[in-house]
């Protein structure tokens, strides 16, 4: 048995692939647009990391998806949490849980997916402003 992917529906393809990889930093693997069935797949994975991917599921007719309690987050190990979290303050995302204690931190697709960052190599040394910095709304 080998892992091959986690899907998530998305209601903007065009914002979703700008914050996944634009934001983010992942890789955009491939595209499928099925005209017969009105829908387009997007696979996406961490650089060097093509083996765990990311698929983004865009219904071309509009429908509205609702958050289960079932499913959680997704997770990505970065190798500079402060960077990351910077560099996604910067592209206009909302950081929900900062990394205060120099390990973890939380953002929020344009779909509202919970993202997991985690620091590679164990947690950094806390620093500001991120150790003052609170919560935005949820994870």
């Amino acid at each position: 048995m080998k892992y091959l992917h986690t899907m998530v529906r998305v209601t903007d393809l065009d914002a979703s692939i700008d914050f996944y990889c634009n934001k983010l930093g992942l890789k955009l693997l491939k595209r499928n647009d099925y005209e017969r069935g009105r829908f387009s797949l997007v696979y996406l994975s961490a650089p060097g990391d093509e083996s765990a991917q990311l698929e983004l599921t865009y219904n071309w007719d509009p429908e509205s998806y609702t958050m289960g309690r079932a499913f959680g987050h997704v997770a990505y190990e970065v190798d500079d949490i402060y960077a990351t979290c910077e560099r996604l303050m910067q592209a206009g995302v909302t950081i929900n849980r900062p990394p205060r204690d120099g390990h973890m931190a939380f953002v929020r697709s344009p779909d509202n997916v919970s993202i997991e960052l985690l620091q590679a190599g164990g947690a950094k040394p806390p620093q500001e402003p991120w150790v003052s910095m609170p919560n935005t709304g949820v994870w």
